[in-house]
């Protein structure tokens, strides 16, 4: 058991760090592309400055046509820079979506990874336990949302299992016997033990098959509750 547990650590930790290192690439990406464009995008007072310096540098334009026009020329600097200052707030915005919509593609993309592990690893495995509720009075478990009514005898075997594995211990067949039987270990049996576990797992695996695999139909028969498509005869 800890062989597994310490690989499934490791392996959420390895997917942090991957999560981590991709959304830190994405942002410095998108932090340098933002920087390089704002640097090369001409400056806002560019075309005030060179209209400026044509007033300064141009003493025989005192006509009043000359005058009109070096007007329109000091507004149209104006009117160029406020869209270019336009433009830059657009160009933000469109870089902050994009690191949005990157960052989310790449954790949808993650969790796409990990749900198709995980369905792996369930399909691998066979039944994905979630939750057991064992019910001494009702002689019943529950197991997910499954319940199975159990002999007496097999509810107290699949107590004591739940109560050593709560605990992280392993019994033997003798160390069962005794702690449902009272005795001491060294009076117990091995085979009696044993005999316990078969019993538990023929009673409760014919009921989980019935459940999950072959379904009673009342008064129709049996019938298997899988897909048809997913069949294979060689």
């Amino acid at each position: 058991m800890p062989g597994p547990i310490s690989s499934a650590t490791e392996a959420r930790r390895s997917t942090a760090r991957v999560v981590a290192l991709g959304l830190a690439a994405i942002v410095a990406i998108l932090l340098a592309a933002a920087v390089l464009l704002f640097l090369t995008l001409p400056d806002a007072n560019a075309f005030n400055a060179r209209v400026e310096r044509l007033f300064v540098e141009t003493e025989s334009l005192t006509g009043p046509t000359e005058i009109r026009l070096l007007e329109i020329l000091a507004q149209s600097g104006t009117a160029f820079s406020d869209v270019l200052a336009s433009y830059r707030m657009v160009i933000f915005v469109l870089l902050v979506f994009a690191a949005a919509l990157l960052i989310a593609a790449l954790v949808f993309l993650l969790a796409l990874v990990a749900l198709s592990r995980r369905m792996g690893e369930i399909e691998r495995a066979g039944i994905q336990v979630s939750s057991l509720l064992i019910s001494r009075e009702d002689n019943a478990v529950v197991l997910n949302d499954m319940e199975f009514k159990l002999t007496e005898a097999a509810i107290q075997t699949l107590a004591v299992l739940a109560e050593a594995r709560m605990d992280d211990e392993m019994l033997s067949g003798s160390e069962i016997e005794a702690l449902i039987s009272g005795r001491p270990v060294e009076e117990c049996d091995e085979a009696a033990g044993a005999t316990r576990i078969k019993r538990l797992r023929d009673s409760l695996g014919n009921q989980i098959v019935s459940e999950l695999l072959i379904r009673n139909i009342a008064r129709r028969g049996y019938r298997l509750a899988i897909d048809k498509d997913v069949i294979r005869m060689i």
